[in-house]
């Protein structure tokens, strides 16, 4: 378990300047820009600054904020008003139809096609994952072992995540998977249960237009019994899956640390969530947690022969393990050891640090776990991309703030977690 930061206040507008770099204030005059015939002609896929001028369709405009075109959400300058002004034609003809302009937030809502990734991203290559006998499997029945990062809380740092780090986790570290925690409680969700969800759906649009795989957290800490928060995960996941499910990126995490009640309790959560999912997005995996803090009920004096002995009741899915090195030692390897022998497993949390995620990295015993995972073919996700001060967090402090993610931004557990995310699976 983490000992995550308590609360701390993000502004609201994040929310929106996360996708749109700049938010559009509503009621703000917008000023008139002489039409620009001789602009580059407005493409799919770019990043425009608030006044960059474009043609498209025999028409000039202006970008009134600044924003990335991604791919597949039909962001063109004359379906979104909220981002673009009409200079003008170029050919002195009639005003093109006026498009109705959004109600309530004025942040376009991209459409749920899935864009086109690159033929060499992680998604490209392996498709629709699924479980097939202990292991996670590509659409061609492959075995694999993705390899990634976790966000911090979006409640408090969403700054981290944006086009430049999200690049930066793709095309620098060659990451393969993001898991986008959201808190339920400790100001998350609960809280502006839209406004997370938001959130969620920008950043998984995000990733899909990398080729990445997004896994969806339902980052329930405490209290440690998931029942309580039972319905707000069905409306949460419906929203996800629905909007989600023509995609073949996504994996969900139902339930992130589990703790303080039986095996059979949180079981029985699984096997009501899991439902809910399938009836959206039938074809995805969906990773369940495990008793004490997703250690297998290691951390509360269990091990996993109460998994092994009494899975959860559904198909394509994995159980999760979590370990931070300098705390959990050759107790918690063992049982993460005979559990991938026999059940599917995914470490979708670790840290080279004591269990707060703070204090000295234990790179050794770090490099234990990850030797038995690339053995074994067990994914793994580290915990967390953001710039907080703890040695768990990859950036320095500042780094989000700035927008610089390069190596001299990396804390020494970032460098370290870095060159190891770098030489993926041969897919």
């Amino acid at each position: 378990m983490v000992i995550r930061r308590s609360s701390i206040l993000v502004a609201v507008a994040a929310a929106v300047t996360l996708a749109l770099g700049t938010a559009v204030v509503p009621g703000l005059v917008v000023p008139a820009f002489a039409v620009n015939c001789s602009a580059p002609a407005w493409a799919e896929g770019t990043s425009y600054g608030a006044g960059d001028q474009v043609t498209y369709e025999g028409s000039g405009y202006t970008a009134t904020t600044t924003h990335t075109a991604y791919p597949g959400t039909g962001w063109d300058p004359a379906s979104t008003p909220a981002l673009w002004t009409h200079d003008g034609t170029c050919d002195g003809g009639p005003e093109p139809e006026p498009t109705d302009e959004p109600t309530g937030d004025p942040t376009p809502d991209p459409t749920p096609t899935e864009p086109e990734p690159d033929p060499g991203t992680p998604v490209a290559a392996n498709g629709q994952l699924h479980v097939c006998g202990v292991n996670l499997c590509n659409e061609d029945g492959t075995r694999i072992q993705l390899r990634g990062m976790s966000t911090h809380g979006t409640q408090w740092y969403s700054q981290c995540v944006n086009d430049e780090s999200l690049d930066t986790l793709a095309y620098d570290w060659n990451a393969d998977v993001v898991r986008i925690s959201t808190y339920v409680q400790e100001g998350g969700y609960e809280t502006d249960p839209e406004r997370f969800t938001d959130l969620v759906h920008r950043y998984i649009d995000m990733l899909t237009a990398r080729g990445m795989y997004a896994i969806v957290d339902w980052h329930m800490l405490e209290p440690g019994d998931p029942h309580v928060n039972l319905e707000r995960a069905k409306t949460f996941f419906t929203a996800v899956a629905e909007r989600h499910s023509g995609k073949n990126n996504i994996i969900y995490e139902v339930a992130n640390e589990p703790h303080g009640v039986s095996w059979q309790t949180i079981k029985s959560y699984h096997e009501e969530i899991v439902p809910v999912i399938r009836a959206q997005d039938p074809d995805a995996v969906v990773l369940l947690g495990t008793r004490g803090w997703s250690s297998l009920g290691e951390s509360e004096g269990s091990d996993e022969s109460e998994v092994v002995n009494d899975p959860v009741d559904a198909s394509n899915v994995m159980y999760t393990f979590h370990f931070y090195a300098a705390t959990h030692r050759d107790d918690y390897l063992g049982t993460l050891s005979r559990a991938a022998d026999r059940i599917p497993m995914f470490i979708t949390e670790f840290g080279t640090q004591n269990s707060a995620g703070e204090g000295a990295n234990d790179f050794a015993m770090a490099q234990r776990y990850l030797d038995l995972a690339a053995s074994k073919k067990i994914s793994w996700v580290n915990w967390n991309f953001s710039d907080d001060h703890r040695s768990g967090a990859v950036l320095t402090p500042g780094s989000c703030a700035a927008g610089t993610y390069g190596t001299g931004n990396l804390k020494e557990a970032g460098l370290w977690i870095r060159d190891r995310i770098r030489t993926p699976d041969g897919f």
